[in-house]
């Protein structure tokens, strides 16, 4: 256990002092604390890429400011959820895991690490020869009711050209004004080229080309359709529209209401696609949505990680928690699974594990430890060793062959759409969020659920062209939301939020990856280990950490 503590340290470039160690291994559960502390010191103000001096007066200091030894070992439920105290789980044929993490042993755990003299740095491996998985083998007997409604991985085409793009936005504009046509106030709309002299009442449907403020503080917007553009000014006068107005964003479609005057037209009313109110379905099994667990990073949170495997192999925590563990029929994966290589410069000082397909590797040897019973769906995410324009293709099987291996694990495009059950879900990693918190004042990273709430509103994964997000100029606009789910999925900001909104869940399952540099620069706080679960359709959260 001792060299396996040294490790865990070294791995993250931390040095212990005599001390410091000391009161690490004579904690009530080293590994565990090990874990925690890592977690406080990669957390706060140190760099990933810093060497870390840790005295025994830090590690005193540590404990004083936080909860690390008295905390459980067993995943919490949030507060969110009030429950009454549980008795201890009754015996089963395989004891229930309850105590600490240092109980929890892996296959290889040795032969598969090494520290790199060379840098200081340690390296995880995985063998390239195919991986043996501690679960069994065996195909379950579970019959599932899972249908693929979107994946766009083999219909993504496009050549770059004019013609692409001119093609993508009509596909756009043409997707969104068949939602819109069904609002009784746009029923009759009205194209730009067919506006008549002295028409004073307009119902037009249009696309965003250009936002300005006026040196009044009004909004003055350039509209166009497919037959030409009008400017519509937003006054600040009528609070209702204008609010509505700064929600606006380049390239998205909506329906306007406007009094036209001479050549200036007023905006009165702005009409979004929108959702309707679902109904709410019954539900037998449970869900579990994970994103951005970033393997092969220094920052991953591997024993955590490896807590919530063993919880939901029903291996882990009280008796309340196995039993929501028990009906768990799915898990959802977001994108980012893998830390990738060469998304960020010197990304590679950040990383545990420097080759893609080792990454992979890795995940496989994580995800197959988990029952055969369960089937995963994962998704690409900006890390992935997918595209990198959306929609992104299913992580390719030439990088993750290890993982495609699994025979309970499906592939899907970013963003898909599939049916759970009877329980549609639409996974859409989440990148456009950074597009979105620049253009609209009023949202940010932290309240990712009301940029979800937009996007919904909007009826579209990405509106904004051509800034952070980069969009392919397909035929078709696969980021068109053309049906409504029942649940909602993204990740990409770290931060994990639900709401409900017309009975829709909407999720953000944030991250097992401690504060990122990015993070530090924008002072964003994620929320590492804190994985949601949609219980027989009640959500719930647990943390691992």
């Amino acid at each position: 256990m001792t060299n396996k503590i040294l490790l865990k340290f070294a791995k993250k470039g931390i040095n212990l002092s005599p001390e410091a160690y000391k009161k690490v291994i004579e904690a009530e559960n080293p590994l565990d604390f090990t874990s925690s502390l890592i977690v406080k010191l990669k957390g706060g103000d140190f760099k990933s890429k810093d060497l870390v001096s840790v005295s025994g007066q830090t590690v005193d200091e540590i404990m004083e400011n936080s909860t690390i030894e008295k905390s459980t070992t067993r995943p919490q439920l949030t507060q969110k959820e009030t429950k009454k105290p549980t008795p201890e789980p009754k015996p089963k044929e395989k004891p229930k895991k309850t105590a600490s993490i240092s109980d929890f042993k892996k296959e290889s755990d040795v032969k598969e690490k090494y520290v790199n003299k060379e840098n200081a740095e340690a390296l995880e491996t995985v063998e390239n020869k195919k991986i043996k998985f501690k679960r069994n083998l065996t195909k379950t007997n579970v019959e599932y009711d899972f249908k693929i409604i979107q994946d766009t991985s083999k219909k993504s085409y496009t050549s770059g050209e004019l013609e692409n793009l001119i093609a993508y936005f009509q596909s756009r504009y043409e997707k969104l004004a068949n939602i819109l046509v069904k609002r009784p106030e746009l029923k009759n709309y009205t194209k730009v080229a067919d506006i008549e002299e002295g028409q004073s009442n307009l119902s037009l449907i249009l696309m965003v080309r250009e936002i300005r403020s006026t040196k009044n503080g009004h909004k003055l917007i350039e509209f166009e359709d497919d037959t030409g553009t009008i400017p519509i000014l937003f006054s600040n006068k009528n609070e209702e529209v204008f609010k509505e107005a700064e929600k606006l964003v380049k390239d998205e479609v909506i329906g306007v209401l406007a009094d036209k005057n001479g050549d200036l037209a007023i905006g009165n009313e702005i009409i979004n696609p929108g959702v309707m109110r679902i109904p709410k379905k019954e539900m037998d099994f449970s869900i579990v949505f994970l994103s951005d667990v970033h393997i092969g990073s220094l920052t991953f949170l591997e024993d955590a990680f490896t807590r919530f495997i063993d919880w939901i192999n029903c291996e882990f925590g009280n008796e309340e928690q196995v039993k929501i563990a028990e009906s768990v029929k799915y898990l959802v994966i977001g994108g980012d699974i893998v830390d990738g290589i060469g998304v960020y410069p010197n990304q590679e000082k950040e990383l545990a594990i420097k080759d893609i397909t080792q990454q992979y590797n890795e995940a496989a040897r994580f995800l197959g430890n988990i029952r055969s019973d369960i089937k995963i769906i994962i998704a690409p995410g900006n890390h992935d060793a997918s595209r990198v324009a959306e929609p992104q293709p299913a992580v390719p099987e030439e990088y993750a062959k290890a993982l495609y291996e699994l025979d309970n694990v499906e592939f899907i495009s970013n963003p898909g759409v599939v049916s759970l059950d009877g329980i549609n879900v639409l996974i859409y990693h989440g990148r456009s969020f950074d597009d979105l918190v620049m253009a609209v004042k009023e949202f940010t990273h932290e309240k990712n659920d009301l940029l979800m709430e937009e996007l919904l509103k909007k009826r579209h994964l990405a509106p904004i062209y051509g800034e952070r997000t980069p969009l392919a100029s397909e035929l078709e606009d696969y980021l068109v939301i053309d049906e409504v789910p029942d649940v909602f999925h993204t990740g990409h900001v770290h931060i994990n939020t639900h709401k409900k909104f017309n009975g829709i869940h909407l999720i953000n399952s944030g991250t097992f990856q401690t504060q990122t540099e990015f993070q530090k620069i924008y002072n964003i706080e994620p929320t590492p280990a804190e994985v949601p679960v949609l219980y027989k359709g009640q959500y719930k959260c647990l943390k691992f950490i």
